[in-house]
């Protein structure tokens, strides 16, 4: 291709088996899979190629599956939530969801020999999982609070979806961008908070006024790995909503084309600015969109304190409320989840939110309905006021799932946490990961990060 960086690598497994065959291809064997069962699938499909459907092989759950969904600025509908609940519930207690810091849900211990009917039925209600793992964008995060938020500077759930449907070819799968050299994800802000985390992705949109017009700074590179950790930094670029789709394609389409593949842990998008640097990264993504952009806004617009949601706040729409509802460690069950729908379709409007805290909010709910929402007992279970180090504490998956952490992770959160509040009282953000970690805990290494 005209215009790619020049480089000879030796390519590594992954690019290997991507060379071979990309891995939409493997939606057209899922009825085979089913049929011939988990041991029998080709390794590769298996335990790689099925992750561009979102679809995840577990080692340390052997026939039991992750299915990682799509939810765009982490909106669901009550409808949703109760196919998701059912999905889960055939499969007892091997059956559980978790809420991730990118909005969406990772359902667990789904067998292979299901995933056509569940399939079918995501596309009744509106789902999809497609594109969701390995070198693929991930779940697009947004305001939680996006559209009903009283202090909002733009809605970001349309722009979101937007930026989705050019990914994924809206739900269908999109080989145009099955084959980055590696994960990337991207953040829209349209607050005045930074609720979207946007220092972590690799393409940020943060809100910008510029000569009074509303528009976004652009914010390129942010990642963070066992070797290497960046924020992101100004691409010196400001954009309107209507260029955002546009310029996240020029970039995506420049990764693609130039990004490293050799050493998938050199292989993020901050990798390859460094390589070109960011004047002339710049540049070539103005070629690529084919016009010339306009210099950042001198000072954004996120100027308040981070917001978790969790409580009862005022919406934009008089009368309306949405009501913030604590998932420790974001962990659902199939009651959890059948409650939740339950909850927004009699209170609400049969719509629910997931924060990047790995929280949930029921939205729309009129003023007249809140002692009686307070009053459900599933709010004993989800507070809408936990202490202060149980409300910011979030967690990855850890070894309970996950065949790369080195301890489990939810439960250790949950019982630190209750032993740390006893002790010292205070509001800052706990991470808990089982992967690497600078502290000492119970003989193996976790990391805290505050």
């Amino acid at each position: 291709m005209t215009g790619t960086v020049e480089r000879q690598e030796k390519l590594n497994k992954f690019e290997k088996f991507k060379a071979e065959k990309d891995g939409l291809a493997v939606k057209t064997e899922l009825e085979q899979f089913a049929n011939i069962g988990w041991e029998a699938i080709d390794k590769t499909d298996r335990d790689h190629r099925l992750k561009w459907l979102g679809i995840f092989f577990r080692p340390v759950t052997p026939g039991k599956f992750m299915l990682r969904m799509r939810m765009p600025n982490g909106v669901i509908t009550s409808k949703q939530m109760r196919v998701l609940a059912e999905i889960v519930q055939r499969y007892g207690e091997d059956g559980s969801a978790d809420i991730t810091t990118r909005q969406n849900l990772q359902l667990r211990g789904i067998r292979i020999e299901d995933i056509p009917d569940i399939f079918s039925r995501f596309e009744q209600v509106g789902l999809t999982t497609v594109q969701s793992g390995m070198d693929n964008v991930r779940n697009i995060t947004g305001s939680p609070v996006a559209g009903i938020d009283a202090d909002e500077l733009y809605d970001t759930r349309e722009l979101v979806q937007q930026v989705q449907d050019m990914i994924t070819g809206n739900s269908k799968g999109n080989p145009e961008f099955t084959n980055l050299p590696r994960k990337f994800n991207i953040a829209i802000a349209g607050c005045r908070d930074n609720s979207v985390h946007a220092e972590i992705n690799d393409i940020a949109f943060v809100p910008a006024y510029k000569n009074d017009k509303f528009g976004f700074n652009v914010l390129v590179g942010g990642f963070f790995s066992a070797k290497r950790c960046e924020a992101a930094i100004p691409l010196n670029a400001w954009v309107e909503p209507n260029q955002v789709v546009a310029i996240c394609r020029a970039i995506l389409e420049i990764f693609r084309d130039n990004g490293p593949r050799a050493n998938r842990q050199k292989s993020r998008l901050m990798w390859l600015i460094d390589e070109l640097g960011l004047d002339k990264f710049r540049s070539k993504v103005e070629q690529q969109m084919g016009q010339t952009l306009e210099t950042e806004a001198p000072k954004d617009e996120i100027i308040w304190e981070k917001r978790d949601h969790i409580g009862v706040y005022k919406q934009k729409q008089p009368g309306l409320n949405y009501i913030g509802l604590h998932i420790p460690v974001g962990r659902l069950y199939a009651n959890d989840m059948f409650e939740l729908a339950r909850l927004a379709e009699v209170y609400g409007n049969g719509e629910i939110r997931l924060s990047v805290e790995q929280n949930a909010i029921v939205p729309n709910i009129p003023e007249s309905r809140i002692e009686a929402f307070l009053g459900e007992p599933l709010l004993e279970k989800f507070s809408i006021n936990p202490q202060p180090l149980t409300r910011a504490v979030v967690s990855c998956t850890g070894a309970q799932f996950c065949n790369f952490a080195l301890i489990e992770t939810k439960s250790r959160a949950v019982a630190m946490v209750k032993e740390l509040r006893l002790n010292y009282p205070c509001q800052n953000q706990y991470g808990f990961t089982g992967l690497v970690a600078p502290t000492l805990v119970d003989s193996h290494r976790l990391q805290i990060s505050v």
